[in-house]
């Protein structure tokens, strides 16, 4: 299962959904182009090849770095939060997206 959360360029809530595994390239796939946060883990540099195939800006994020912004008790939905949180911070450190081979 994977948590999204979306904001506005107000940082308004927009979006707060629970996808299953096979559900999120479809419904990326019908989002207009936007930024993207995540935590960088294994499957992450997966998820963002295949973000960025659909014309999102993937921006994946360092564990220990995204935690300054979660608010409660480390669950996804609130790690998605924190994503959306720290994705635009200026100061914000990115992890490049590793390639296949």
């Amino acid at each position: 299962m994977f948590q999204v959360h979306g904001i506005d360029e107000r940082g308004r809530v927009v979006l707060r959904k629970r996808l299953a595994r096979a559900k999120v390239l479809t419904f990326f796939a019908n989002l207009p182009r936007c930024l993207i946060g995540m935590e960088a883990c294994g499957g992450a540099h997966f998820w963002a090849r295949e973000l960025t195939r659909l014309g999102h800006e993937v921006r994946p994020m360092p564990p220990q770095y995204v935690k300054a912004y979660v608010k409660t008790n480390k669950h996804d939905a609130a790690a998605a939060e924190g994503c959306c949180e720290a994705v635009p911070r200026p100061g914000m450190r990115f992890v490049p997206v590793k390639t296949e081979t």
